[in-house]
Parts: C-alpha cells; sequence; structure tokens
C-alpha cells in the first residue's frame, strides 16, 4: 500500500481493497519500524489518526467521501493543532499545546483527512539542512549520512521514505522545494495569499506560504483542492476562486514557452545537476515546447535582499516568545529583564538568534533606510525582472538547487554557504510567485530537482507542466531503496 500515490489509495479505498484504518495502521506501523533512523516526526498520533480513520470509513461507508477522506497525511509541526502538541522545531515551544487549528488543519479535518503526527523541521523554519531542529536533525532516506533539506525536511524524508503518502510543508525561501528536491519527491510552493496563513506560526509574514510535499504533481494538485482559498482570518489571504486543479493535467504542452535564465546555469551548478536538468528540457522539447535563453539580471542579490528582510520580519514575529505569554520560561528569573533574556536566551537555538539579531540592527534606528528598505526595493527590481520575463514566457525551469544533498556539518560552520543552498529558490518568494520542484534525476545516489516557476496563480499550468512530464519519465517513482 505505501507505493501508492493518493489517487490510487483513494481508489482503493472506494473500491473496498481496504479500510482506512487498515491504511492508517499500516502507515503508523512504519513510521514505528522506520522513523528511529530517520527522525522524521516529532510527534506521533496514533489514537487520534485511528479515531480519524473510523470516521472515514464511516463517510466512505454513507457515500459521503472527498478525494482525501481516508487518506493518512503528516503535517509539519509549523501548523497549530487543537489538542496536539505544536513545537515549530524549537525548545520555545517544547510546551506547546495548541488551543486551535490552524485553516490548514481545519481544511483537511473537513476533507476527512487523517493526521498520522507532526513532522520535524528546521526551528521556527530557519534553515536549509532540518540541522537546526531543538529535536536533533533529520536523516535523507536515500542516504543517512546527507541533509534532507529545510526547513520543511520532515515532510520531505516521510513521504520519500514512504511513512506517509502526503505532507504539508511551508516554504519562505524555499523550504518546500529545497527539501523536495533533495528527497526525491515534488513539492508545490504556491502563490503568496494563496493559501492561508492563520495559525502556521509565523518566521518572516510577507515571505511564509504553505504547500503540500507529494509524490507526484496530480497528488499536489489534490491536496491544493483542499488547502487553497480564502480565510477572512488571514489579512494576506486574497479572495480569488479556486479552480479545479486536477482538471487540466492532461492538457497537451504543444507550444509551451520555456524560459531558462542563464543567471542559473553558471558557476555554482553542480555539474551532475545541470546534466539532469538538460535532459529534463530536452523531454518538454519532445512534448511540443518551445524553449529560449532568458535573463533575470538580479538574481545574484535575492540571497543578501532576502537574507535582511527575512530576519527583520522575523525579528518581530518572535518578539512575542518572551516567557511570560507562552513558550519556555527560564527557572528562577531574578527580576523581568533576566526572565527575559533567560528565556529568550534559553529556549531559541544559535541559527534563530543569529537572524534575530541582524534583523533587529537591520531594523534599528539609523539603519532601518540602509537596509530594510534598500531590500524592499531590490524586491521590487526582483519582481519586475519576473513580470518582463513572462511577457514572453509560459514558464520558467532551471535547477532547485545547486547541488545534490550535502552531508551533515559540511556546511554548519559557514552560514553564507548554507544560505546559497537556496539562490534559485528565494527569488520566487521575494516576487510571491508559485514554483514547485520535481524529481529529474540522481547524482552520485542522491536526487537532482527541476523548478518551474509560474506568474501569479498560474498553479494549475505548473501542475499539468509537471504531470506531463511525470507522464514520460520514472524519476517520481523512485525511491530509496530501503523503503520501497
Amino acid at each position: 500500500m505505501h507505493n501508492k500515490t493518493i489517487s490510487e489509495l483513494a481508489q482503493g479505498l472506494r473500491d473496498k481493497a481496504f479500510s482506512s484504518v487498515e491504511l492508517t495502521q499500516h502507515y503508523l506501523d512504519r513510521i514505528q519500524q522506520f522513523d528511529g533512523d530517520l527522525n522524521s516526526f516529532i510527534t506521533v498520533t496514533p489514537e487520534l489518526a485511528l479515531a480519524q480513520a473510523r470516521a472515514a470509513d464511516e463517510q466512505l461507508a454513507a457515500g459521503n467521501a472527498t478525494a482525501l477522506t481516508g487518506i493518512p497525511l503528516a503535517q509539519k509541526d509549523i501548523f497549530c493543532t487543537d489538542g496536539v502538541r505544536t513545537s515549530c522545531g524549537s525548545k520555545m515551544l517544547d510546551n506547546f499545546i495548541a488551543p486551535y487549528s490552524a485553516t490548514v488543519i481545519e481544511k483537511f479535518n473537513s476533507a476527512g483527512s487523517v493526521m498520522l503526527g507532526k513532522t520535524n523541521m528546521d526551528e521556527f523554519a530557519m534553515g536549509s539542512s532540518n540541522e537546526t531542529s531543538f529535536y536533533g536533525a533529520v536523516k535523507n532516506p536515500w542516504d543517512l549520512d546527507a541533509v534532507p533539506g529545510g526547513s520543511s525536511g520532515g515532510s520531505a524524508a516521510c513521504v520519500a521514505a514512504r511513512m506517509a503518502p502526503a505532507s504539508t510543508g511551508t516554504d519562505t525561501g524555499g523550504s518546500i522545494r529545497q527539501p523536495a528536491a533533495l528527497c526525491g519527491i515534488t513539492g508545490l510552493k504556491p502563490t503568496y495569499g494563496r493559501i492561508s496563513r492563520y495559525g502556521m506560526i509565523a518566521f518572516a509574514s510577507s515571505l511564509d506560504q504553505a504547500g503540500p510535499m507529494t509524490r507526484d504533481a496530480k497528488d499536489a494538485a489534490i491536496m491544493l483542492n483542499t488547502m487553497a482559498g480564502f480565510d477572512a482570518r488571514d489579512s494576506t489571504c486574497l479572495d480569488k476562486p479556486v479552480p479545479d486543479y486536477t482538471a487540466n493535467l492532461d492538457n497537451s504542452l504543444q507550444g509551451l514557452k520555456i524560459g531558462l535564465p542563464k543567471e542559473y546555469f553558471g558557476e555554482g551548478l553542480d555539474s551532475g545537476v545541470a546534466t539532469a536538468i538538460e535532459a529534463a528540457i530536452k523531454e518538454y522539447e519532445k512534448l511540443g515546447a518551445t524553449v529560449k535563453e532568458i535573463s533575470l539580471p538580479n538574481t545574484s542579490l535575492a540571497v543578501p535582499t532576502y537574507y535582511v528582510i527575512a530576519p527583520a520580519e522575523c525579528s518581530s514575529n518572535l518578539s512575542r516568545m518572551d516567557g511570560v505569554r507562552f513558550g519556555y520560561r527560564c527557572e528562577n528569573p531574578v527580576d523581568l529583564e533576566d526572565l527575559y533574556k533567560r528565556s529568550r536566551g534559553e529556549g531559541f537555538g544559535d541559527e534563530v538568534k543569529r537572524r534575530i539579531m541582524v534583523g533587529t540592527y537591520a531594523l534599528s534606528a539609523g539603519y532601518y533606510d540602509a537596509y530594510y528598505l534598500k531590500a524592499q526595493q531590490i524586491r521590487q527590481l526582483i519582481s519586475d525582472d519576473f513580470k518582463k520575463a513572462f511577457e514572453e514566457v509560459d514558464v520558467i525551469m532551471g535547477p532547485t538547487t545547486p547541488e545534490p544533498a550535502f552531508n551533515f556539518g559540511e556546511k554548519g560552520e559557514d552560514p553564507v554557504s548554507m544560505y546559497l543552498s537556496d539562490i534559485y529558490t528565494i527569488a520566487v518568494n521575494l516576487a510571491g510567485l508559485p514554483g514547485i520542484s520535481v524529481p529529474a534525476g540522481v547524482v552520485n545516489g542522491r536526487p537532482a530537482g527541476l523548478q518551474i516557476i509560474g506568474n501569479y496563480f498560474d498553479e494549475a499550468r505548473l501542475l499539468n507542466v509537471a504531470h506531463q512530464y511525470q507522464q514520460v519519465t520514472e524519476w517520481h517513482q523512485q525511491g530509496p531503496a530501503r523503503y520501497l
């Protein structure tokens, strides 16, 4: 059962080949068997999962099923879940039991899906390797010496290891697409505002976006059908109709115009990854697409721009974690100042502290104009580059990451080197565009991902383009041998 996609599992449930309880127990058993090595879950919720599965079986029997009724899913531990610990990978929230559910969780509950548990992540979503989690690093199922990517590394690893058919992630600078690429799965970052952020613990509010992490594009479309939509509780959520993202998956790609940014294929790109991407582009040409070189001239400014804006916003968002209102509280504070200092000093990890300090500095008097305001101006230039490109092409393609998964500790002493892991993904967040990463090859035993970037609210086209590629290739069907 664990090698089936969501659409195949849904058909099996409708055909009564197995029940949701049997399916859920199968995945819970696999989590117990394999996650000791991988560490992809922070919290497993077997009692809740089986209760939801029994309710789903009743819905199925009554003929009231949706596309996700009875399907077990994993949820990134950044989404508040009523009655379940929601830690965000941090000691600061290790004891936080959410008193309400995020809109994303509510939507999955309404659809009748089953929650297997909450997945491990970089602390407060800050990281590209899942090494900053308070609960320890997640291992890449393809190679236990390799990182799974971050911050949604637990979500990516559990899908790659077939411990869940799909999961949720969040993407602030590449945190869905980058781990999807490194773990050989499909990961979609929708247009900013397409999915509600209500109940999703904030890192950088103008960049954060939830999205699905699945085996293939068809499953991502099924997940997005449930996740997308307006929510009055989130002021950044846009009130636009939600199309059926599965409706156009089989459309022909004849005449599709693909742009290849010359900035994505230069220095720093691993030769094996480049070869995989070139092979993927050739497949698109066989499917009837045309290819042209384009330029995104401000690409080199994306990483420094992001690492001013994102820390500035996290500095503001995390100020609420003070040991008073909620979160970790130090032992025996001598006064209020000591309470604040030690609670935050002991509750936050090094990477979070680093970004808070950078962000606070950038927002401080005398530096706001020089750093934060300037970064926002460059952000607009980056957005304008994409707008100009989409006047000529339908989608933009390139590598998701500059290299396959790197080893643990390889970049830990060099934060800048770590930050450059997201060099191809960050600009998409700064512009608020949708992007998807699909498996496109294996380089020295580790997966490589193809990134496809679309225009605003063009997720349906992205999913169609990804799906058609997956109809003529088998990279998305491959997985780490031990877990198949």
